[in-house]
């Protein structure tokens, strides 16, 4: 054994991981997600995995009957627990889950994610065969209505997103983040676990300060995860207005993580508002700005549009600008007392 609980790896002829099987924890934040969540454990109760497992419910002050779906699953599966996190916030309520439980493995779930039946398994192994700290796959959006497909095609498109392993795919190694996150716990432990002043992007948070004391973030393209996008232009909209503070935050925190993707968006909507104020003011030049951005996404909407229904394909232009205007305001107007100051960097005293 290691001394994180997780066996040395053993592998047989035929390339299977043998001995991989420490128990593990699987710790989920819930808030309003009674649409979801028993769908969401059922993927976790129906993982192939042959080790010890044991699942947290951080249950937040939700007001849509989300506690009482929690409850039957807890007394029909002694596996289930849930903890209160009376604050509702997602990192808050990942430590608390953690924290109840004991295994060397953690894996964080999200309320509204859908494992495969492998996903636990593999992620042990990868955890195993790699000494990671901290191993994530593939965010695989999937979307019902039109709009959905919409929003699903623009998180797996370079144009909506960015260039992130985790979005688009790629080839296994080392990265900055991951989605979601199987974790050794001696690490979460050593850096204390989630900032939870960090009311979003705690993860990317979490994984600097796991790279900034010696771990490996890994990701795996086979580790994947089932997305439900947002289900409108003003949830969406919201959604990433709140993610480009968050970012700027973590920006202000550690200034190396500063880089030309995360900057497209607010130059974007620098280009657009400051174009259209000079034409309004009588100078025809500014209108470069807003027309070329329209250009561009309209561009950017018909090269990422294959294999879209129509309707899904017409809405995505929109789907585009939203994100790419919401998440630019939400980090040029993020606020300086977004979040408290922050203690030490653990990773600093390396």
């Amino acid at each position: 054994m290691t001394p994180a609980g997780i066996p040395e790896p053993r592998v047989a002829e035929d390339g299977r991981i043998l001995g991989a099987t420490p128990p593990v924890a699987v710790v989920m934040p819930v808030l309003n997600e009674r649409r979801h969540l028993r769908t969401a454990v059922e993927a976790i109760l129906a993982q192939d995995y042959p080790g010890e497992m044991e699942i947290v419910l951080a249950l937040g002050p939700s007001t849509d009957g989300t506690d009482e779906v929690a409850a039957e699953l807890a007394a029909a599966d002694p596996r289930i627990r849930t903890v209160r996190n009376p604050t509702g916030a997602t990192p808050a309520g990942l430590n608390a889950a953690i924290g109840a439980s004991a295994a060397p493995v953690v894996v964080r779930v999200d309320g509204h994610a859908i494992l495969p039946p492998d996903y636990v398994r593999t992620a042990v192994e990868v955890l195993v065969t790699t000494g990671a700290d901290n191993v994530g796959g593939i965010m695989a959006a999937q979307g019902v209505t039109p709009f959905e497909q919409a929003v699903a095609r623009a998180y797996s498109s370079w144009f909506g997103i960015g260039g992130a392993r985790f979005h688009l795919g790629g080839e296994a190694g080392p990265a900055d983040t991951v989605y979601l996150g199987v974790f050794r716990r001696d690490m979460l432990e050593r850096v204390g676990g989630f900032d939870e002043h960090m009311r979003r992007a705690q993860d990317w948070e979490l994984n600097y300060r796991i790279r900034r004391a010696g771990g490996v973030v890994w990701f795996t393209p086979k580790m994947q995860v089932t997305y439900r996008p947002r289900a409108d232009l003003r949830a969406l909209s919201k959604q990433f207005f709140k993610t480009g503070q968050w970012r700027r935050e973590v920006v202000r925190r550690h200034p190396d993580t500063a880089s030309a993707r995360y900057l497209a968006a607010p130059v974007a909507v620098l280009g657009v508002v400051g174009g259209t104020a000079l034409a309004l003011t009588g100078h025809r030049v500014g209108l470069l700005g807003p027309l070329g951005y329209l250009a561009a996404v309209v561009a950017g909407s018909a090269a990422t549009s294959r294999g879209l229904p129509p309707s899904a394909a017409a809405a995505l232009p929109a789907v585009y600008a939203t994100m790419h205007m919401s998440w630019g305001m939400g980090y040029l107007l993020s606020p300086r007392d977004l979040a408290p100051e922050p203690g030490p960097d653990p990773g600093s005293e390396l």
